[in-house]
């Protein structure tokens, strides 16, 4: 448990060391984006379990992803400057993707709540040229 303590801790901390550079260069967009953005992930995820339009399959590893960003246990430590969060993203840039192809944008748009840039970003990121197969 201690171990579990020590681990949120530490990533906590590299996170806020993330924002606070970011606010600090000036950059203060991207320090919010980086703040919101595994709540908001947390949040979507959440929503689109209980959407209809997601197939089970998907929700499956939308279940897998949330255990994911919980688990302490990561491929890239998490206290590593940059490449630490990288593991996480892309966990959550493939189980976008898959999202995406199956439920469609609307499905990730009415449950995000972060900014609309950030959700572009994302999906962008996911590669996904349409919204579901065929349209």
């Amino acid at each position: 448990m201690k171990s579990l303590v020590l681990a949120l801790v530490v990533a906590g901390g590299a996170w806020l060391a993330l924002v606070a550079a970011l606010f600090l260069a000036g950059k203060r967009t991207a320090a919010r984006e980086v703040a919101t953005l595994l709540p908001n992930l947390i949040r979507l995820f959440r929503g689109l379990l209980t959407d209809p339009r997601v197939p089970w399959s998907s929700k499956v590893l939308l279940v897998l992803a949330v255990a994911w960003f919980a688990s302490p246990i990561d491929l890239v430590p998490e206290f590593i400057p940059v490449a630490g969060p990288l593991d996480d993203a892309l966990v959550a840039v493939l189980v976008l993707r898959r999202v995406l192809r199956t439920a469609g944008r609307e499905a990730l748009a009415e449950h995000w709540r972060g900014s609309p840039e950030t959700l572009d970003r994302l999906i962008r990121l996911a590669g996904v040229s349409r919204a579901r197969p065929g349209a």
